[in-house]
């Protein structure tokens, strides 16, 4: 079986494929980059996954998946939530937003987190499901490893005590949000294809 992938990163279809042998092919939307492109305007990362998932299913030879993810802080009220990649305002870098939300958290003990993703798989406009992947963490004061993209380097998971910033990526994406939700969407694949045999 053959899935599209709503991503121009790079780094994101690796993984996706690299958790995906033995289940799918996955393969990136082609022409993705020239589409119109979706305005990801949902309260929720379901909303923003879902969205996407309509919007560029329409465009594919096949059912197409694509993910909404980011980081939730308690003690910020779950922020920087949906707009992680954007926190620190237009023009946002991993930096700007890794100062910000260190910023924010200065003098303040709670420091649990979580990372979210959402994945939503859509076929021609019509949607097949969405998935849910967490991890629980907690953020350090100051960043740690250069691995990873976004606040990985301040995102402490306490049973590999570091930072996703200094964990190798195949090993994180066992246990990542993303690599999570991939797994309950190959899952649920896995048990549609089991059934029609």
């Amino acid at each position: 079986m053959k899935l599209y992938c709503a991503t121009t990163n790079q780094g994101k279809l690796r993984e996706f494929r690299l958790a995906a042998q033995g289940h799918v092919e996955i393969q990136p939307l082609e022409g993705l980059e020239r589409l119109p492109a979706c305005v990801e305007d949902g309260a929720t990362f379901e909303e923003n996954a879902v969205k996407k998932a309509l919007h560029y299913s329409v465009h594919a030879p096949g059912p197409l998946f694509a993910d909404d993810s980011g980081l939730e802080v308690d003690a910020l009220g779950g922020a920087p939530g949906v707009i992680s990649a954007r926190f620190s305002g237009s023009g946002a870098t991993d930096r700007s937003n890794n100062a910000l939300l260190l910023d924010r958290l200065r003098g303040v003990a709670n420091r649990a987190a979580r990372f979210v993703c959402v994945i939503a798989v859509a076929n021609e406009g019509r949607l097949i499901g969405a998935f849910r992947g967490e991890v629980e963490g907690r953020i350090v004061e100051q960043p740690r490893g250069a691995r990873g993209f976004g606040y990985d380097p301040l995102f402490f998971y306490e049973p590999y005590a570091c930072t996703f910033g200094e964990v190798e990526g195949e090993r994180k994406f066992q246990v990542s949000h993303r690599g999570r939700a991939l797994r309950a969407m190959l899952d649920y694949f896995d048990r549609e294809l089991f059934q029609r045999k």
